[in-house]
């Protein structure tokens, strides 16, 4: 298995991706904002992005947001193939992904938001937190990406206050 940061050459793997994270959105039946792989491959070309291949096949992917003028950083697409699940890539892909905003933006406090059990698990292991959406970012583009999100009525509903995502939040300050 071979875990990088993605770069433009990876772009070839960005419509696997893209499919991979609409198909775990239906299975899963729940929130997941999908992404594009124009999208992708934007992350994909700036270095902001782990993607894990195996046999030149992808096989997991996640790329970093950075928001509040470099304030705020967030871990975003989190996906795994199915053919890799369960193996602990996850938690590779996202401790590579961890590391990379670390060294790339050193005072940022990182967050991200879920509703799968598993990514709270390992987020809870890097130290994140449980916080009230208030402790994240007030940036209007961050929340633009919960649009595709089938639970994006509950957000709006509750002026970005609640959601049926857990935000969490790691910051190295605290």
């Amino acid at each position: 298995m071979e875990l990088v940061i993605a770069n433009a050459k990876h772009i070839i793997h960005a419509q696997s991706i893209s499919t991979c994270i609409g198909e775990s959105a239906k299975m899963r039946g729940t929130g997941i904002a999908r992404r594009s792989p124009e999208y992708i491959s934007k992350k994909m070309e700036t270095g902001n992005a782990v993607i894990a291949l195996e046999d030149n096949e992808f096989a997991g992917f996640c790329y970093i947001e950075i928001w509040g003028h470099g304030k705020y950083v967030a871990h975003s697409g989190l996906i795994v193939s199915p053919k890799h699940r369960g193996k602990g890539l996850a938690m590779q892909i996202k401790q590579k992904v961890f590391d990379l905003s670390k060294d790339k933006f050193p005072d940022a406090k990182i967050f991200g938001i879920t509703t799968g059990k598993a990514v709270m698990r390992i987020n809870f292991e890097l130290g994140y937190r449980p916080v009230s959406f208030s402790e994240l970012t007030d940036d209007p583009e961050f929340w633009k990406g919960c649009q595709t999100c089938k639970n994006y009525d509950v957000l709006t509903r509750t002026e970005r206050t609640m959601c049926l995502c857990t935000g969490m939040l790691h910051d190295a300050k605290h």
